[in-house]
């Protein structure tokens, strides 16, 4: 029998024991995305590291941290980095962050990543919103015995990323003055990059925007009855479709070029959210 519950019970105590935040609205920010956790007023920061049983973030660009803040008058918790499948942990390590955060008492989520462009209509530097996703290449973070306090043995999935809260950061998006596409967001294990042949099995699937995160979260965060809403930066254009050799070095140095403007896109995106939650 899994002790995941058990496990979120001690890390939670763990983070009440730091702080007596009450996050509404939690935010996970992607590689390179971070910096917007440093743009806001912390009323406390709770370092991965101090949590026992709380897997650690060691990928580039993941700071490894929660923020707890108020944006735009929102109570917020947000990851600055997450932790990938491909860094040796297992799935239910993976979505432990999204579990702790429901259990501190978000409801609302909005998860932020750095992706290959798989649409060729599309430009690095771009923003996508996450209308769908194709999870079905990496293993779901609810097998196993089912715990029936974390969620339903069998969650539906038909809406998952919340149509709510998409009209949101449409109009928050439009407020800023700045394009949202709209695209399927397709996850794979990594930490390789795709080959050309892949991109294109993944083009036939439906796929926009191909990564190594966010779909497993979503999973774990509809599991729990956590309404979530996504938005991937194209920081590269997936192999085939450039010439350029694929670095996560150029992954992370896009994501930071474009970080003004997501910075932006987020705090208005709070905003809109604010009278959802």
């Amino acid at each position: 029998m899994r002790q995941d519950s058990e496990r979120i019970d001690r890390i939670c105590q763990a983070i009440k024991q730091q702080t007596g935040f009450q996050p509404k609205l939690g935010l996970v920010l992607g590689s390179g995305l971070g910096d917007f956790a440093d743009q806001v007023k912390a009323e406390a920061v709770v370092p991965y590291g101090s949590l026992e049983g709380f897997p650690h973030s060691t990928a580039p660009g993941h700071k490894g941290r929660f923020i707890f803040a108020y944006i735009e008058g929102v109570p917020c918790v947000l990851m600055q980095g997450r932790v990938h499948y491909y860094e040796g942990y297992s799935m239910a390590d993976v979505v432990l962050p999204i579990r702790v955060m429901a259990a501190l008492g978000v409801g609302h989520l909005i998860l932020t990543n750095a992706a290959g462009g798989v649409n060729p209509a599309y430009k690095v530097g771009d923003f996508m919103l996450i209308t769908d996703q194709i999870a079905s290449l990496v293993p779901s973070p609810l097998l196993g015995p089912n715990e029936e306090r974390l969620g339903p043995r069998f969650p539906d999935m038909t809406e998952a990323y919340d149509f709510e809260m998409r009209q949101c950061l449409l109009k928050a998006a439009a407020n800023c003055g700045l394009a949202l596409q709209n695209g399927v967001y397709l996850q794979t294990t990594g930490p390789q990059f795709e080959t050309p042949a892949e991109i294109r099995l993944y083009r036939c699937m439906g796929a926009d925007a191909v990564g190594m995160s966010t779909a497993c979260e979503v999973i774990a965060a509809r599991h729990r009855g956590i309404k979530t809403a996504g938005i991937s930066c194209i920081t590269n254009m997936a192999a085939g479709l450039s010439d350029q050799p694929l670095s996560s070095d150029d992954v992370n140095e896009t994501a930071r070029k474009v970080g003004g403007n997501f910075s932006r896109l987020l705090q208005a995106a709070v905003s809109e959210l604010s009278s959802l939650i």
